[in-house]
């Protein structure tokens, strides 16, 4: 209904428009053709006077011509004198030409503009219309976008709702597989340190070799991880890589370093909580923990909390870490003497 109103104003502004325009070129004929009938009746007065003040001239000169010979010279300057009169008839008729001429030029330039203006109202209704039809197309866009934003919000709750319930049952699964193997690992303990009270012997025990002692790096970065590694090879020790805390954690159900070197800031689980986790496995809590902090003094306090046995600050030397790896190393020696 809106359109047919738009296209029923457009039709009659049009007809409108039309209609102005006939008067004002039927306006512009008329006083065109009044301009030039003006222009030839006052050419006619004009050479009708002419030719009358010539003929009378001619009369005047016949009938004074035979008695009067002085009055030929007044003849001649009336003559002149009507001259100079019709010279100035001529001139007010080209002045009065010139006149209309220009009032012709004015309303034909005015007939221009209004066509002008006629086309640019036709192109602004044309423009108004395809601007309608183009919102209406946006209108229908953003509604099917709403309707689709709409089913997808549905979907992803969905999807989202899904993945809560596979995350809460993981869980339960991950609680369940945590249990058993907290179980498994204290009755290894426990089996473990009856062995050692059935074995035990006052031989003293000497200190593992470079080659047989494991250390564990754990750091999520690869370059700090390699270059530890290469120095402690340099010096014939067994390296294991972790790239956390949590995967040196699962490491360690299957094999148990002799040290552990950590950094404090890893995903998944930091230095604190991989140092914890070595404490309180009884398999672990043996194991001495080195950690490498730019902030030492900072973290100091943590650091003995969590059970940290080495803090050393970034950057350290290189001659200081293995040294504490050495006396680590006599001291588990000598623990496991005592025992």
């Amino acid at each position: 209904m809106d359109a047919y109103l738009q296209w029923l104003l457009a039709g009659l502004s049009f007809f409108v428009l039309a209609g102005w325009l006939g008067y004002r070129i039927s306006r512009h004929a008329d006083a065109k053709r009044k301009s030039r009938r003006a222009i030839a009746e006052a050419a006619a007065r004009a050479e009708a006077q002419r030719v009358a003040t010539e003929e009378a001239a001619r009369q005047q000169a016949k009938r004074e011509a035979a008695a009067l010979e002085a009055a030929r010279a007044e003849a001649q300057k009336h003559a002149r004198a009507e001259a100079a009169r019709a010279q100035a008839v001529r001139l007010a008729a080209e002045e009065a030409a010139r006149e209309a001429a220009a009032r012709l030029a004015a309303q034909e330039r005015a007939c221009a503009q209004a066509s002008r203006l006629a086309a640019a109202q036709a192109s602004r209704i044309e423009q108004a219309r395809v601007a309608a039809q183009e919102a209406a197309r946006a209108e229908a866009a953003r509604v099917a976008a709403a309707h689709a934003a709409r089913a997808l919000a549905a979907r992803l709750a969905a999807e989202q709702a899904a993945r809560a319930e596979t995350a809460r049952l993981a869980a339960q699964q991950e609680a369940a597989r945590a249990e058993a193997a907290r179980a498994a690992a204290d009755e290894a303990a426990r089996l473990e340190a009856e062995r050692q009270a059935t074995t035990a012997s006052a031989a003293p025990v000497a200190p593992k070799t470079p080659d047989q002692t494991l250390i564990m790096v754990a750091d999520d970065s690869k370059i700090v991880r390699v270059k530890t590694g290469r120095l402690l090879a340099q010096h014939q020790y067994r390296v294991a890589y972790a790239a956390d805390g949590l995967d040196a954690a699962q490491q360690m159900q299957t094999s148990i370093p002799d040290i552990v070197i950590t950094d404090v800031e890893m995903p998944g689980m930091n230095g604190f909580e991989l140092a914890r986790h070595v404490r309180q496995n009884p398999l672990t809590a043996h194991i001495p923990v080195i950690m490498i902090t730019a902030a030492n003094d900072r973290h100091r306090g943590d650091a003995d909390r969590a059970g940290v046995s080495v803090l050393l600050g970034k950057p350290y030397a290189e001659e200081e870490l293995i040294a504490h790896i050495r006396l680590a190393t006599n001291r588990e020696s000598q623990a496991r003497a005592g025992s």
